[in-house]
């Protein structure tokens, strides 16, 4: 893929509908997109949505029902437990009528500005000068999201056993024409948690998440955002990615993967 052919990871088409472009395939098949791109698309449904002055969103959790193909979507949210400073809203992602992605998000009234800030996570590290190589990872599709966006590995690498930990940032906007909010940008990178932290060989082992939750304590500032990840698995249960999420100025959120753990397909 030429990046310098792709806008945007989707290009509006008016009425909630949306055309995906190639740069939101995932690792896996350039025919079926990353799930950091479809999160935030829903993401931006929610705080476009009958928006509260004061407000933020804090939470979003991405159910993703099945593989979202590239191609043309439809997003509807709504409010369904409305609330001048706390609302519940609900959201869904179709592809010729059925249902791809649901989602719901906690949009809150922002705590005054003078609260003492209590955080208790540590400083992340230094943004490399340089990015690090992707590692070993034959088979997997690298002209879609992974292209589209910048990594600069700490440590780690994709396709090797983690944890990891990453700065990135998009190279190209969610929507065409349009700035990334801040948690546009944290949600493009947010489902990426898996893949920068797992510790199962992804060459033995078929690791799927089902959903993502990302929760945020604060709004991050700037385009790098940096994720730290691990990921812990039990035979007889299944596997959990979770992952802390930072600017330059230190932590702002978390996110959160359950994931089915098998062996491959014969």
């Amino acid at each position: 893929m030429v990046l310098d052919m792709m806008e945007a990871f989707y290009r509006p088409l008016g009425g909630g509908r949306f055309a995906s472009t190639p740069a939101t395939a995932g690792p896996w098949s350039p025919g079926f997109q990353h799930g950091g791109p479809v999160s935030a698309l829903i993401g931006r449904a929610f705080e476009r949505h009958d928006p509260v002055p004061g407000t933020r969103v804090a939470r979003v959790t991405v159910e993703i029902l099945s593989p979202v193909p590239v191609a043309e979507l439809d997003v509807n949210v709504r409010v369904v437990r409305p609330g001048k400073r706390i609302a519940l809203l609900g959201g869904e992602i179709t592809h010729e009528g059925r249902p791809v992605v649901r989602a719901t998000a906690w949009r809150i009234m922002a705590a005054p500005a003078h609260l003492v800030p209590v955080v208790h996570g540590s400083a992340p590290p230094p943004l490399p000068d340089s990015p690090g190589p992707f590692g070993d990872w034959p088979g997997v599709h690298l002209d879609g999201y992974l292209s589209a966006m910048e990594w600069r590995l700490v440590r780690g690498a994709f396709g090797e056993p983690g944890p990891g930990t990453v700065w990135a940032r998009p190279r190209i906007p969610l929507v065409a024409g349009e700035a990334d909010t801040p948690l546009a940008r944290t949600l493009t990178l947010a489902d990426s948690a898996s893949g920068i932290g797992s510790q199962l060989d992804l060459s033995k082992w078929m690791i799927i998440n089902t959903d993502v939750t990302v929760a945020l304590h604060r709004d991050p500032v700037g385009d790098w955002l940096c994720l730290d990840a691990s990921l812990d698995a039990s035979p007889g249960g299944s596997a959990l990615c979770q992952g802390t999420l930072a600017d330059r100025s230190g932590e702002f959120g978390r996110a959160l993967q359950t994931l089915l753990v098998d062996e491959p397909p014969a």
